[in-house]
C-alpha cells in the first residue's frame, strides 16, 4: 500500500480508537449536559456557545442544528453562537481586549438558567475562561468541552457545571470527538423533547 494511503488510513484508525475509548468515559457527562440543556430550554432559556478557530465552527454548527433542526422536524430551539457577529467581535477586541469578546456578550445576553457551551481543546483559552466566569456571575450552567486534562477551564467549573473532557492530547482528535459529542447532545435533546421516532 502506498505510504500516503497508509497514513490516511491510520488517521481513521486513530480517530476510531479514541472514539471507542471515549464512549464509556463521556457518555455520563454528555447525558448530564442533555439534562442541563433540556431543563434550560423547557424553562424558556437559551444556549450560548463560544470557542476559537475550529471550536468557533463547532459553536456555530451547534447553534445551526438547534435553531434549524438536527435530524427531526421540530420547532427551533433558542441558541446563539457568540462567534459570528464581526462588528461585535472587532468592537470589543479593539475597544477593550480580545479576551473579553465572549464575556461581554454573555453579560449582555445571558440570563439566570441559561447554558453556556464553552469549547476549548486545551482548556486554557483566555476568552473562553472569561466567558465561563461571566456565565457563573449570571447564574448560568457551563458545559465545557475540553481535551488534554481540562486545563484552567476544568479547574474553574463548579458542581452544577458539566465537563466533557476528551482523553487525548492532539487537537484534531479532540475536535473530532467534540463534534460527535455535540451531535449526541442534539440527538438526545430531540429524544427528550419529542420522544422516540416512529418507524415509517
Amino acid at each position: 500500500m502506498p505510504m500516503l494511503e497508509q497514513r490516511i488510513q491510520q488517521q481513521f484508525f486513530d480517530s476510531a480508537d479514541l472514539k471507542y475509548a471515549a464512549a464509556e468515559i463521556l457518555s455520563r457527562p454528555i447525558a448530564d449536559a442533555v439534562s442541563a440543556v433540556v431543563g434550560c430550554i423547557t424553562a424558556g432559556g437559551k444556549v450560548l456557545a463560544c470557542g476559537n478557530g475550529g471550536s468557533a465552527s463547532d459553536a456555530q454548527h451547534f447553534a445551526a442544528e438547534f435553531i434549524g433542526r438536527f435530524e427531526r422536524e421540530r420547532p427551533g430551539l433558542a441558541a446563539i453562537a457568540l462567534t459570528t457577529d464581526s462588528s461585535i467581535l472587532t468592537a470589543i477586541g479593539n475597544d477593550y481586549n480580545f479576551n473579553e469578546i465572549f464575556s461581554k456578550q454573555v453579560q449582555a445576553l445571558g440570563q439566570p438558567g441559561d447554558v453556556l457551551i464553552a469549547i476549548t481543546t486545551s482548556g486554557n483559552s483566555a476568552n473562553v475562561l472569561a466567558a465561563a466566569e461571566a456565565a457563573h456571575a449570571k447564574d448560568m450552567t457551563v458545559i465545557a468541552l475540553t481535551g488534554h486534562n481540562g486545563g484552567k477551564l476544568g479547574e474553574l467549573l463548579t458542581e452544577t457545571d458539566v465537563h466533557i473532557c476528551v482523553p487525548h492530547e492532539r487537537t484534531a482528535r479532540i475536535q473530532e470527538v467534540h463534534i460527535l459529542a455535540l451531535h449526541c447532545l442534539c440527538d438526545a435533546v430531540d429524544l427528550q423533547l419529542l420522544g422516540e421516532q416512529e418507524n415509517t
